[in-house]
């Protein structure tokens, strides 16, 4: 039994390697850093048209590829290795995954082949800490439901035309889609300072805004923890991508930075912290590939992979970042060096979909161990 992705998986990964490496430097993630949109939409239609990444899940009948987990797990590698600046991640594994999760065909008629199509950018919001205690509340008015309540921190929602809202209903959790959202009455969009300037949030208000329900209001429980599982392994692998590359900058310039006469490299703490790195990065890399596989193969044990790969992938990039910034000493800390991108890139998304404590109580859960142990 092997966990680690398949040789068509490997050479997608070589397409989007290539890809990126022409389109998302480390000169252009710095351009776009500093745009209001975050991302530059001809690379967005590229990725979509040319490559099919944004309908990569999506099956072909809504205009996708109909892959797995897996090979998306591949691309959000790659993306997470070069700091992608795109809403792929908002777009793809929280909007377009939830929905295919919740099953409602006629929503996925109207709404992923403009995903797929690269036409649509999406996001998922909830209010508070849990997604599945979502503090919005839905009503409905006559035939339609209306929206209230506000989300703090919403990923790639600036610039979203579809947003996907957790809210409480009488009858329990449901979700809505607020279409055309540039326009949607009673929906106020504020764009935040993140620390990671790689990714744009916003803060989002909800007065009387006019949705559509997805699925059944009370009954989509279940689809959505598991969506909400698949989307904590796709951001481990997003995270093994970066803690990947972290590692390889590290381990170059060790081998070429000379001090004393010799390369740094040749140092114990120097090696042995590279050691290190590795043991974390191929930890993660553990973590990340289980998830995906479980996701595909064993679903029944996607609660607990997701929960490893969220606590084991999250540590492990933050680690390997702080390191790879000791490593390079005082060039390390400055602006100009990429070091900090990453390490910024590791701090947020420790704390997106659950932290790696939340992580490691929901296994102790699982697994049935004390409290204490945990």
């Amino acid at each position: 039994m092997e966990f680690i992705p398949g040789p068509d998986a490997e050479e997608l990964r070589g397409v989007v390697r290539g890809f990126l490496e022409k389109r998302s430097s480390e000169a252009e993630v710095r351009r776009l850093m500093e745009t209001e949109t975050g991302y530059d939409p001809a690379v967005w239609r590229q990725a979509a048209e040319e490559l099919g990444l944004q309908g990569l899940i999506i099956p072909e009948r809504w205009g996708g590829s109909e892959a797995s987990l897996v090979e998306l797990g591949v691309v959000l590698e790659e993306m997470g290795r070069a700091l992608f600046c795109a809403p792929f991640f908002g777009t793809v594994v929280l909007a377009a995954n939830t929905l295919l999760c919740l099953g409602d065909e006629a929503a996925n008629e109207a709404y992923l082949p403009g995903i797929a199509a690269g036409t649509t950018v999406a996001t998922l919001a909830w209010g508070g800490a849990n997604p599945l205690a979502s503090t919005i509340t839905a009503s409905r008015d006559g035939g339609t439901w209306q929206l209230t309540g506000s989300a703090e921190l919403v990923l790639d929602a600036a610039g979203a035309s579809l947003i996907l809202v957790l809210a409480a209903t009488p009858d329990g959790l449901g979700v809505f889609a607020v279409a055309d959202a540039a326009s949607a009455a009673g929906l106020t969009r504020s764009p935040l300072t993140p620390l990671d300037s790689t990714r744009k949030l916003a803060a989002l208000e909800f007065d009387g805004t006019p949705a559509t329900a997805v699925g059944t209001p009370g009954a989509v429980l279940d689809q959505l923890r598991v969506a909400l599982d698949q989307a904590v392994v796709a951001l481990g692998c997003e995270q093994l991508g970066g803690a990947a590359r972290v590692l390889e900058m590290s381990v170059e310039y060790a081998n070429t930075r000379v001090q004393f006469g010799r390369k740094i490299g040749s140092f114990q703490a120097i090696k042995h912290r590279c050691a290190d790195m590795l043991v974390e990065v191929e930890s993660a890399r553990s973590a990340a590939y289980y998830g995906a596989w479980a996701a595909v193969h064993e679903p029944d044990d996607l609660a607990l992979a997701a929960s490893l790969a969220g606590s084991v992938c999250s540590e492990a990039y933050t680690k390997v970042t702080l390191d790879n910034i000791q490593n390079h000493g005082g060039i390390g800390f400055t602006w100009e060096h990429p070091a900090h991108l990453y390490l910024k890139r590791a701090k947020s998304t420790q704390l997106f979909l659950g932290t790696p404590s939340t992580h490691r109580t929901r296994l102790a859960t699982l697994l049935d161990i004390p409290e204490v142990l945990a």
